[in-house]
């Protein structure tokens, strides 16, 4: 993942998040990224939590080293890499504390709901100017 991200929020490393290997627990990561995402999309598309009309469809994650709880917060860089007809793809980096070399790495995608949350629809025109205007390498 080349793209520079613009965007990102830092969230303390909790004992919670700590799993048998004294490590954060590979699914605390999903929140981490969950966390970044509401943050992007209420900063970058000025919409609140309960106005979201989208849902997560896919998500992919690397890790490339673990995360302890010495580190004291992680940083989740966030980003739009991709708009389709009716989805959006977001890339993500999780640094560990001071740490300038990702602890992981991923992607997820976002489809866009009807008001109902029955259908797919598109990508409002509005979002893809807020995600163009935001993401310079769009």
């Amino acid at each position: 993942m080349d793209q520079e991200f613009r965007f990102d929020v830092e969230m303390t490393v909790r004992y919670r998040d700590m799993d048998a290997l004294a490590h954060v627990n590979n699914a605390v990561y999903g929140s981490y990224l969950e966390q970044a995402r509401i943050e992007y999309v209420e900063e970058v598309i000025d919409m609140t939590f309960d106005e979201f009309e989208m849902v997560l469809a896919n998500i992919n994650l690397d890790f490339r080293r673990p995360v302890v709880h010495a580190d004291e917060y992680v940083r989740v860089e966030v980003g739009v890499t991709e708009v389709g007809e009716s989805s959006f793809t977001l890339g993500y980096r999780v640094y560990a504390g001071d740490d300038d070399k990702p602890a992981a790495t991923g992607t997820t995608v976002q489809v866009v709901l009807d008001e109902n949350g029955e259908s797919t629809q598109p990508v409002p025109e509005e979002w893809r100017e807020r995600f163009r205007e935001f993401e310079p390498a769009l």
